[in-house]
């Protein structure tokens, strides 16, 4: 069993949808009813504004409303975090600090993406968001998706900033992970869902899944069993949620669009389509058949 002592924002946080009206508007009444249920249903904490929640494609002025409508739903009490992150150090510090004073607990901050920066710059642009609020950052490594990595090396010098507390883990290697959390009080999330058991295992603090907009209880019974000592428990649990997390998070789709299809929370905005009738089809066979096993 692996010690899991910082966990800054909890365990079991859902990257939670940003839901639209049927003109493509932002439904602030559907975003506090779908935060509140998922509180309900276990989630310890909330990050809004986050590429599952379609960050690209919304403004700020429109962020900031997000946050503050959820925070009246789930009250002081529920960590939320805000996604910042843009490939303008500028703009991202802007937003941060819109955040903060909107209410965040929490800052998500990716790499800046597309321009590439080398690691100098990574650690440069990270360090100025830290120094421009006082608000804890969750920094966000997905090299997939942004193309450049967070180095272990350069995360090993983040962790030294008070306010750098945890990171976001989409790099697929757990050895990297291993060192920086051996050498670092890092709070490790695991941003991969796959890899949500395994990061767990090795000592992350959680996981931050998009596969929680649909069923929380069972993403979170996983983390349940394995802390209750019932490793094995935790296994199978993990093993019956996989067949719906290849289907949500592996077929092709984002997973912004399974979850609205299973939801049925309303469109997806441009360039993102919304998900055909036999995807949809698929999606919701798996979905009812990890009910019925977890019944």
């Amino acid at each position: 069993m692996t010690s899991h002592t910082a966990r800054p924002f909890g365990r079991f946080l859902c990257a939670m949808i940003t839901p639209f009206t049927a003109s493509g508007d932002l439904d602030l009444d559907a975003a506090r009813r779908h935060a509140a249920g998922l509180v309900a249903e276990g989630c310890d904490g909330l990050v809004l504004s986050g590429t599952t929640g379609e960050s690209p494609t919304t403004t700020d002025e429109e962020k900031t409303a997000l946050l503050r409508a959820v925070r009246e739903a789930v009250g002081g009490s529920v960590p939320l975090l805000a996604g910042v992150g843009s490939s303008d150090t500028r703009h991202t510090v802007r937003l941060a600090q819109e955040s903060e004073a909107a209410g965040a607990d929490g800052l998500l901050v990716v790499t800046p993406y597309y321009s590439r920066p080398p690691q100098a710059a990574v650690e440069a642009h990270f360090l100025r968001i830290a120094e421009a609020t006082g608000t804890p950052l969750m920094l966000y490594d997905i090299p997939g998706r942004t193309g450049t990595r967070i180095e272990p090396d350069t995360l090993l010098r983040l962790a030294e900033h008070p306010r750098v507390v945890a990171v976001k883990d989409c790099s697929y290697d757990l050895l990297a992970a291993t060192k920086v959390m051996a050498r670092t009080a890092l709070a490790y999330y695991s941003g991969c869902e796959e890899l949500n058991l395994p990061l767990y295992a090795l000592g992350g603090a959680g996981y931050v899944s998009t596969v929680a907009n649909v069923v929380p209880r069972r993403m979170r019974a996983v983390l349940d069993a394995f802390d209750a000592g019932d490793t094995a428990e935790a296994a199978r649990l993990n093993g019956l949620a996989v067949p719906l997390v290849e289907a949500m998070m592996a077929s092709g789709l984002p997973g912004t669009v399974t979850v609205k299809a299973l939801l049925d929370a309303g469109p997806v905005r441009e360039p993102l389509q919304p998900a055909g009738r036999e995807a949809v089809g698929g999606l919701r066979r798996v979905y009812e058949e990890l009910l019925a096993a977890t019944a």
